[in-house]
């Protein structure tokens, strides 16, 4: 927003919070009232509206390259959809379900017949489950490719990016199984797979990430002919060797003990290089690393705990080597600490040599699929006006707090787990190019913790305005370059931390005298020494509006290094529906445009369009009292959802009074903007920030 801290305007006000009206709320659905007429006819079992997914697979949740249809996967659903039931779609057409695949919370139709036309039955219509007209099963069914005498099968996910084909790993051997309890107890490490054609594998490892997880077998990767929509097949007994080969053998001549630094990883799978599921870590890929680590070799942490290598795979230019014992701290021993390993084990324990301002060497952006709609929790950056430093640097819960534990708890709950967390500048960093403050570094700390906690994505956004003390960056008092080391000492400090997703490096710059450009390439550059892959979010002058992008920004691009997407960088725009663009929403009669927010993000989007460039809505609102202003929200969400681009809704948190944005309020009241950010959290086709 423009404003911060003015009469009216929440960013200064305070109270408390009250949350329980709101966590009830549920999530709105537009076939609802279809729904309740259609469940009286007498032939109708179950209405279920399509997903809302449109990406290079699917057009408005209608598989786009032969027919099928994606709903949630609800417990009512997998009751009434079954395979060679008959579906009603949204034109009258009835369908024969020829098989149903399943992918974290959602599970995909395929029909007999021709393709279908999204325009006519995808979202928002509706597809029925018709009763009293399944198809009984054939006596003696129709043999399945490759299933043998398995008594086990799962669908392949279907996942295709830059990873994945059709579910199947495209540097190694490996596919992606949806988590449930039967595939956890069928497949297993050491035990057998067959593949659709025919082929028997040995499961080396399994990895478990969220609602999936990945099968790793030996042998030459497998092409992505053999994933979705084929299934994987728990191979008969007799097929499973009853001792596991070994990956390797020591190799002839290798190294007695090595020291090696672990790899910068973190994320929802890794901490420090240290895998989060099971014990392992990742090194780098090198020749000296294949030779000094394989099964049954020691393995040294920086604490002097040794473990043994149970197996070893290779994917890209690292290695994930895989050990006994149980979970392993990669807080404590992660990177950037060292192990050692020794094919004749260890008998003194090897020293920390950590190192915190070492660079970060992530070989992968994190994300996949991302979150596209998440919340701005506020806080930190109270008490201060945009040009007035009275309240700088201020005292802690007197003139501003951070968000919570329960704060987090509430939006991963509710489906948002994308968090940008503003700050100030001043607080962190009292004094140019110095230290930062220890206290509020411990504060900041502490509520990335909490975020971790609750597997939330957090943004930092430096809330100043393109100011520091009320005075302009690329001054006399504010040189550029400091301005580039304060972001420099914050990147060595919060790099490796898990909840960390990016870096916004300036809330809405305005009046800037054309200097932002150079000031948002030197700050970029400075996290760049640190944090090689980390996103790294650049807003635009003119307090970052959408609309008003491509008049203000054509300069921020000009230095190739900008432009690089081997770089990480996405542009963040903020978008308000009022007549002065600023998120006051004076005028309390205003009606609003359904189309508005569609037709203010455009300009912003095609500019990103035009340059191969990454996009975010780092803040856009509605007022509870204008229901035009949330339908034009939920257009809007429904737009970026459409070309991949995240965004987090301005604002939520303590301290906001009764502020008419806000989606939690003293009063406690249901806030209506909550059930259309919900509908579009749930949204997770995209596997990319787009819109590339």
């Amino acid at each position: 927003m423009f404003l911060n801290a003015v009469s009216g305007s929440s960013k200064g006000l305070f109270g408390a919070m009250t949350l329980g009206a709101i966590v009830a709320f549920t999530t709105i659905n537009p076939a609802s009232a279809v729904t309740a007429v259609a469940q009286t006819a007498a032939n109708a079992q179950q209405v279920a509206q399509v997903n809302n997914f449109t990406s290079s697979d699917w057009l408005k949740g209608t598989w786009r390259a032969s027919p099928g249809v994606s709903i949630p996967a609800t417990a009512s659903n997998k009751a009434a959809f079954k395979k060679n039931g008959k579906v009603k779609l949204a034109n009258g057409q009835v369908r024969t379900i020829k098989a149903i695949y399943f992918s974290g919370a959602h599970m995909s139709l395929m029909l007999d017949g021709a393709k279908l036309d999204a325009n006519a039955t995808g979202h928002p219509k509706s597809v029925t489950a018709l009763s009293g007209s399944t198809t009984p099963p054939p006596s003696t069914p129709a043999p399945t490719p490759g299933t043998g005498n398995s008594a086990h099968s799962s669908a392949i996910n279907n996942f295709t990016n830059s990873d994945w084909l059709n579910g199947v790993w495209r540097k190694s051997a490996g596919v992606s199984v949806p988590a449930t309890a039967a595939n956890r107890s069928a497949f297993k490490a050491g035990a057998s797979v067959k593949l659709a054609d025919g082929q028997v594998r040995t499961i080396s490892a399994i990895y478990v990430s969220g609602n999936n997880m990945s099968v790793m077998l030996k042998g030459a990767a497998i092409g992505g002919n053999l994933g979705h929509p084929n299934k994987l097949f728990a191979a008969t007994a007799s097929s499973v060797p009853s001792t596991p080969a070994p990956d390797t053998t020591p190799p002839v001549g290798a190294k007695p003990a090595l020291t090696v630094t672990l790899n910068a990883f973190n994320g929802k799978d890794f901490a420090g290089g240290v895998y989060l599921t099971s014990p392992g870590i990742s090194i780098k890929d090198t020749s000296a690393n294949r030779a000094a680590f394989h099964k049954g070799a020691k393995v040294r942490f920086a604490d002097g705990q040794v473990r043994t290598v149970k197996t070893i795979y290779r994917s890209g230019g690292n290695m994930t080597v895989l050990l006994d014992g149980g979970a392993i701290d990669g807080k404590a021993v992660g990177f950037p600490r060292t192990i050692s390993v020794s094919s004749s084990g260890f008998s003194q324990p090897a020293p920390d040599s950590g190192n915190s301002s070492a660079p970060s060497n992530n070989d992968t952006a994190p994300g996949n699929p991302i979150n596209l709609v998440g919340v701005n929790l506020a806080g930190a950056e109270f008490g201060a006006g945009n040009s007035a430093s009275a309240s700088l640097p201020g005292r802690y819960q007197i003139h501003y707090i951070y968000p919570g534990e329960a704060d987090f708890k509430r939006y991963a709950d509710l489906g948002m787990k994308l968090v940008r967390l503003p700050f100030r500048w001043e607080r962190l960093q009292p004094k140019l190019n110095t230290e930062l403050n220890a206290a509020e570094l411990s504060r900041l700390m502490a509520t990335l913790d909490h975020a971790r906690k609750h597997d939330v994505q957090v943004i930092l956004d430096m809330h100043n305005y393109y100011r520091y003390y009320g005075k302009l960056i690329a001054s006399g008092d504010v040189p550029i370059s400091a301005f580039a080391d304060s972001w420099r000492r914050i990147a060595r400090k919060v790099a490796n931390h898990p909840a960390v997703y990016g870096y916004g490096l300036m809330n809405e710059p305005h009046s800037t005298n054309g200097k932002w450009p150079a000031a948002a390439l030197a700050a970029s550059k400075a996290i760049r020494e640190i944090d090689r892959k980390g996103w790294i979010y650049v807003a635009g002058d003119r307090w970052s509006s959408a609309y008003h992008w491509p008049s203000y920004n054509t300069q921020l691009v000009s230095d190739p290094w900008m432009r690089d997407p081997k770089n990480n960088l996405i542009y963040e725009a903020h978008l308000y529906l009022d007549k002065d663009f600023s998120g006051s929403y004076a005028n309390r009669g205003a009606v609003y445009n359904p189309m508005t927010g569609v037709d203010r993000a455009k300009p912003f989007v095609e500019w990103l369009r035009k340059h191969r460039l990454r996009g975010f809505i780092g803040e856009h609102g509605a007022p509870d009292y204008s229901p035009s202003a949330i339908v034009a929200t939920d257009n809007l969400l429904k737009y970026l959802g459409q070309n991949c681009i995240p965004s987090t809704y301005w604002a939520a948190g303590p301290w906001w009074g009764d502020y008419a944005l806000s989606l939690d309020v003293n009063n406690g009241k249901a806030r209506p903007q909550l059930p259309v950010l919900r509908k579009h959290a749930t949204n997770k086709s995209c596997t990319a920030i787009g819109p590339l």
